[in-house]
């Protein structure tokens, strides 16, 4: 059964108002029609509000979504928002940028990098691992703020190239031999993760083991029930997925 939506965050936000600009109702294609939870936006049968995970994360994360990725039920940014509670979503336009955004980067308690592949930067701007953290003059360190662009690859390219208010900013490039295990839109170079794989190596990297593993973990479950639903199958909440996850919850007992 359905539970009661938690509050909404960053991107349900940026959903909403989407919403609001629409002169006609979205559809998503391929999935299936009618009623969906506002908290996960999956069919009331197959919700999986019960399942989000609540965690401590030092790390934060700003996504900058392409025009229709909050309004996409497969978009995995949502699923960053639900597990780490400073995710911030911003749309991305070419000619203009919110001034929340700009403030964000500018904010001194973070240090931000935008995550994007190093083949396709200036060697100059690239890093493989976060720059030292601590602080010389007595002011608390600062915390990673990991910029993901949130969108098809092609629209990605665009955004890093047009987007000079991220010019300044260190690339972080992820060095993984990991393959993309998620199934729901799938990219032409299995390299490419989808949003929430590129938010879960970004946690461990920032040595929040713990909240990368629930990440992955919490994208299975999610990726299992979105598929059944569109299947008409019911879900197994005692498989491997399922189990995994809850493991990593606060309070498991097995």
């Amino acid at each position: 059964m359905p539970q009661a939506p938690h509050a909404p965050h960053a991107v349900s936000r940026l959903r909403s108002a989407r919403l609001a600009r629409s002169s006609k109702p979205f559809l998503a294609r391929g999935g299936p029609r009618g009623e969906r939870c506002a908290g996960c936006r999956l069919i009331p049968s197959h919700c999986l509000c019960a399942l989000r995970p609540v965690l401590p994360v030092r790390a934060g994360v700003c996504l900058i979504m392409a025009d229709i990725e909050p309004l996409k039920p497969s978009n995995t940014g949502w699923l960053i928002a639900d597990v780490v509670a400073d995710t911030f979503a911003f749309g991305w336009a070419r000619t203009e940028v919110d001034p929340a955004l700009l403030a964000l980067l500018a904010d001194p308690q973070w240090q931000p990098y935008l995550v994007f592949p190093g083949e396709f930067v200036a060697e100059g701007r690239v890093v493989t691992a976060l720059l030292p953290a601590g602080a010389t003059d007595g002011t608390p360190a600062k915390r990673p703020l990991f910029v993901l662009l949130d969108a098809t690859w092609p629209e990605a390219r665009k955004m890093f190239r047009k987007s000079p208010y991220l010019d300044k900013l260190p690339v972080l490039s992820l060095q993984s031999e990991q393959l993309s295990r998620y199934r729901l839109r799938r990219s032409q170079r299995d390299a490419h993760f989808c949003t929430s794989e590129v938010g879960a190596l970004c946690l461990e990297l920032a040595g929040e083991t713990h909240g990368a593993q629930t990440l992955e973990a919490y994208l299975d479950v999610f990726t299992n029930h979105y598929l059944r639903a569109k299947q008409q199958l019911p879900v197994d909440l005692e498989d491997a997925a399922h189990m995994r996850l809850r493991a990593l919850l606060p309070g498991f007992e097995p």
